[in-house]
């Protein structure tokens, strides 16, 4: 819910609007940018590794400078609710990861792959 407050400065109307941070959740509970594919994990990730705001604009042109600002700004606001949900989102991809392993067997697979390159004359 957006509110806004109206203060009069030596003449100067400014207008200060609380606006909703722009992610959103999915289906799978994985949280985004809004409009976006691009994850609140992918945000905080290239934040955490020195990008700076337009670094990460230049990075995923589906953002842009306001919105990865007001992202930013709601991981350092959040940070403790933030990085819990990180560690979910790690333990969920380690759990898809273990139940894709128990599928698939992967052992022999480039070995196979390279047969195949081979057989086919790509080699």
């Amino acid at each position: 819910m957006e509110e806004t407050e109206k203060m009069e400065v030596n003449g100067a109307v400014l207008l200060i609007e609380t606006e909703p941070v722009p992610l959103e959740k999915d289906a799978d509970g994985v949280v985004r940018v809004d409009g976006t594919r691009v994850t609140l994990d992918t945000v905080v990730a290239a934040f955490e590794e020195g990008a700076t705001a337009k670094e990460i604009v230049y990075q995923y042109p589906s953002l842009d400078l306001a919105t990865v600002y007001s992202v930013v700004g709601y991981y350092l606001q959040h940070r403790q609710d933030v990085e819990a949900y990180l560690l979910w989102r790690r333990q969920e991809r380690e759990r898809v990861r273990e139940q894709n392993q128990a599928v698939v067997d992967s052992r022999g697979i480039r070995d196979r792959l390279l047969a195949r390159r081979a057989a086919e004359g790509r080699a």
